[in-house]
């Protein structure tokens, strides 16, 4: 591969990930092939499929010396808001972080954003009048 240009190695990256990303899930058994010519591989054989998506995320869970995304973002505590409804973006760099979201927060339980899974409380003891 280290004598094919970055440019093929990108088009055969794309073309690969289309492949994968549009297959019907019915077809898993059909082949899929990557290349041209008589450099064609198989990839029906196991080498990208949801078996070793599944071994892939059962050995990272498996390490017990990292924490989850879960375990990190619940170790957060819930951010105290003025007001009943908030906006979270997941960060304050844009590029960072998701399409805005607005909670209400008239629960007495923290509210959970549905893309980062941060939490808000509102602050019942800021109000000034």
């Amino acid at each position: 591969m280290a004598a094919m240009g970055r440019k093929q190695v990108i088009a055969m990256a794309t073309n690969l990930m289309r492949r994968v990303l549009t297959r019907p899930p019915s077809s898993s058994s059909s082949s899929s092939f990557v290349g041209s010519g008589s450099g064609r591989r198989n990839l029906s054989g196991g080498v990208v499929n949801s078996e070793i998506i599944t071994s892939h995320t059962d050995k990272w869970m498996q390490d017990t010396s990292k924490k989850s995304p879960m375990q990190l973002i619940n170790e957060v505590p819930p951010i105290k808001v003025e007001g009943r409804i908030v906006a979270c973006e997941g960060d304050t760099n844009p590029a960072l972080g998701h399409p805005i979201e607005f909670i209400c927060l008239d629960k007495e339980e923290p509210a959970v954003c549905k893309y980062c899974g941060l939490r808000f409380v509102q602050d019942h003891g800021s109000h000034h009048h």
